[in-house]
């Protein structure tokens, strides 16, 4: 008999197996493209790395003051909002995913977020905004022999769709010259469905696909989750401040329905038999992120910055069931960016702020036990419009990531599994609207 560990990474093995037959029916208008990595846990999980600003930086920005950009990463950091700024951005993929048989290429594009961010006054900012929490998105065939039956072959295929998204509240005070604190309470809400089926194929015959079973699962989630950050800033020298950041994303349990249909399948694809069981409310639990951040600036034209977070992902579990064992992550970004001379008229690539990253993260998926890895590198752009005045101005950013994460090392020679492997390059357009609203006339 197998212990629950070994159970847990030959379920994780199987996961993560046969890529050389998974199939993509294209681009599509949400999620990551095709991704088993998606099918554990919750799927794939935003870790709080921020918007397109944050991620041309490596995903850093934790304690890096800004009064351009809505930075909802630390809502500490909302109170550095000068003017009223709106912000979305747009995501592209497109990933190669591969293990030791083979290969698949497959790419996507969605909306990242929306914000809206405002200054209620001298000591106090607040912002709105949406955003992707997770993303549900894969489509796997295998296909595997029958033992003691070489004429017969089992075909399994898998499919999942959807996601969690957040629509948050965030708002940052000052408490001291130096220091301030923010809060952010979300509406988390999304839908996820995945469907499992096995199908016996008989060889040599004119109908090779005969009965299948198929399992549907429907969940449906909505509640609330809450996070709190801190900032510190202090002055080194004449040219040169330091800053320090805390935020603590609060565990939580996530509540939601779960719907389970069982259905048979004659060869021609027709329901033959249907059976719905309801699970009613669940809950799945969401664990604690801890993030620290340090920058360094001088107030005028540069950054350089360091982020590292955790998450308690060992704690996992969803409808009373931990599923596929997960493990703790650790994630660490390191970037920064510089504008030459922001107030350049004559040299309008001068204005231009240039930003470079570099980041390392660890998986919360072990299978046979070793770790997997998340490596990238990122850089971007931000172009300021040349229209821009003291009361308004509009600039377009781009950021891209190319990374690779896990590998393709064996988990059984017997079977010939693997790890699956994914190279990818993300790329986001953003646009940020600055406006001075509430301005107080005077009568001259």
């Amino acid at each position: 008999m197998l212990s629950n560990k070994e159970m847990g990474c030959l379920r994780l093995g199987l996961v993560l197996a046969g890529v050389a037959g998974l199939t993509v029916s294209g681009a599509q208008a949400q999620g990551l493209g095709n991704s088993p990595y998606s099918r554990i846990g919750l799927g794939e999980f935003n870790a709080n790395t921020g918007g397109v600003r944050q991620m041309g930086m490596g995903g850093v920005g934790l304690a890096a003051p800004n009064a351009v950009n809505v930075n909802e990463l630390n809502p500490a950091m909302l109170y550095y909002t000068s003017r009223t700024t709106f912000e979305a951005g747009y995501n592209g993929q497109y990933k190669t995913a591969k293990n030791a048989n083979g290969s698949i290429r497959s790419g996507s594009g969605t909306l990242g977020y929306l914000a809206l961010s405002v200054p209620l006054s001298s000591k106090w900012g607040a912002a709105v905004g949406l955003k992707p929490l997770s993303s549900v998105d894969y489509e796997s065939n295998t296909i595997q022999g029958v033992r003691n039956d070489p004429t017969t072959q089992v075909l399994t295929q898998a499919k999942g769709e959807g996601g969690v998204s957040e629509a948050y509240l965030g708002q940052g005070f000052r408490i001291t010259k130096n220091f301030t604190l923010g809060f952010t309470a979300s509406y988390v809400f999304g839908v996820i469905d995945e469907t499992s089926s096995t199908t016996l194929q008989v060889a040599n015959t004119s109908t090779a696909l005969q009965e299948t079973a198929v399992d549907r699962t429907h969940i449906r989630y909505s509640d609330f989750g809450f996070r709190a950050g801190a900032h510190y800033r202090h002055k080194l020298g004449k040219e040169l401040s330091v800053n320090l950041a805390g935020v603590y994303g609060f565990a939580h349990d996530l509540r939601g329905t779960r719907d389970v249909t069982q259905e048979r399948q004659d060869a021609a694809g027709a329901v033959s038999a249907s059976t719905t069981v309801s699970d009613g409310r669940g809950s799945t639990y969401v664990p604690a992120l801890a993030q620290v951040g340090i920058s360094f600036d001088n107030d005028k034209n540069w950054s350089a910055n360091f982020d590292a977070s955790h998450q308690q992902w060992s704690k996992f579990r969803s409808f009373g069931e931990t599923g596929v064992p997960l493990s703790n992550t650790l994630r660490l970004g390191l970037g920064g960016e510089i504008t030459p001379d922001p107030g350049s008229v004559e040299h309008y690539f001068q204005r231009v702020t240039y930003r470079a990253g570099l980041s390392f993260a660890q998986l919360p998926y072990q299978p046979g036990g070793k770790a997997l890895y998340d490596r990238a590198v990122s850089w971007g752009f931000a172009f300021p419009l040349p229209t821009a005045t003291p009361l308004e101005a509009t600039t377009f950013s781009l950021a891209f990531i190319y990374g690779v994460r896990g590998n393709t090392d064996v988990l059984n020679a017997a079977t010939g599994t693997s790890n699956v492997q994914e190279s990818y390059i993300r790329g986001q357009l953003g646009i940020t609207l600055n406006n001075r609203w509430f301005i107080k006339r005077r009568l001259q």
